[in-house]
């Protein structure tokens, strides 16, 4: 293949990828969505019956998903409404797994971790790379989107266990994942860790940074929060969401706009 049919075949690829560039954009929708999922999941969980709850939010999960793989490119709305579904039921998921289940959060933790392993081995095996800016396949998309899901299951895991099972508080775990979202930054600065390894590490740590501060708004004062309800912080995130998404479509932000690569 000639170098200009190489380079015009990556930049078509680019066109069509899946998932929005990575901008400051993208990292503070990101975080709205996860205090948003925790926020919603529990406001509904403790406020309509349980089940009826959750088939809501697996219901809306499914319709999300559908809408995602049927768009062609990245739509910005359909995008972040699957993100957003993803972390209104895999919050509902992972407590379901300990209040029903009863399993520990720290053996979920590992659990989830051992899945998000298994799903990042198999698709670097049979893609060759973990590159959010290489989506443009239906089976890379499925990848993608298995660890998307794998990473919020882990965090939510994750979250739970340093607030409750240590007894950090939601203050304090927050802060803490504040250290650990952005590390991989700064060390990709100072030291040139992998891009790739620092996405997904940043990713992961999303989750639980965003949950711990919107429990912390909305749980009561005896428990650690001040108290504001989760209703009040689902509403205000939502806004939020809606205001910052309606902006990113209008002004066409977060686009890729550069060429895919396959590293």
């Amino acid at each position: 293949m000639s170098a200009v049919r190489y380079a015009s075949t990556r930049r078509i690829r680019a066109q069509w990828t899946k998932v929005p560039e990575i901008t400051v954009y993208f990292w503070v929708v990101k975080l709205l969505t996860t205090a948003m999922g925790e926020a919603t999941s529990d406001y509904l969980v403790y406020h309509m019956n349980q089940y009826l709850a959750v088939f809501l939010g697996a219901f809306g999960f499914l319709v999300a998903l559908v809408l995602q793989f049927k768009v062609r490119k990245y739509v910005p709305w359909v995008y972040w409404l699957l993100v957003t579904m993803v972390a209104i039921f895999g919050t509902m998921v992972a407590d379901a797994i300990h209040i029903v289940l009863g399993v520990p959060y720290y053996a979920s933790t590992i659990a989830f971790a051992i899945i998000l392993t298994a799903v990042f081995i198999s698709w670097s095996k049979v893609e060759g790379t973990l590159s959010i800016h290489s989506i443009y396949t239906r089976r890379r998309e499925m990848f993608y989107w298995a660890a998307v899901l794998a990473t919020f299951a882990m965090g939510t895991a994750c979250g739970d266990m340093t607030a409750t099972t240590l007894h950090l508080g939601y203050f304090a775990s927050g802060v803490m994942f504040i250290v650990l979202f952005l590390a991989p930054f700064v060390c990709c600065r100072l030291f040139g860790l992998n891009e790739v390894f620092a996405f997904w590490f940043s990713y992961v740590m999303t989750r639980p940074l965003g949950a711990s501060f919107a429990d912390w708004f909305g749980v009561d004062k005896a428990y650690g929060g001040l108290g504001y309800g989760r209703g009040a912080v689902s509403i205000v995130t939502t806004i939020l969401i809606v205001l910052l998404v309606g902006y990113l479509s209008m002004a066409h932000k977060n686009m890729q706009n550069r060429i895919a690569s396959d590293l």
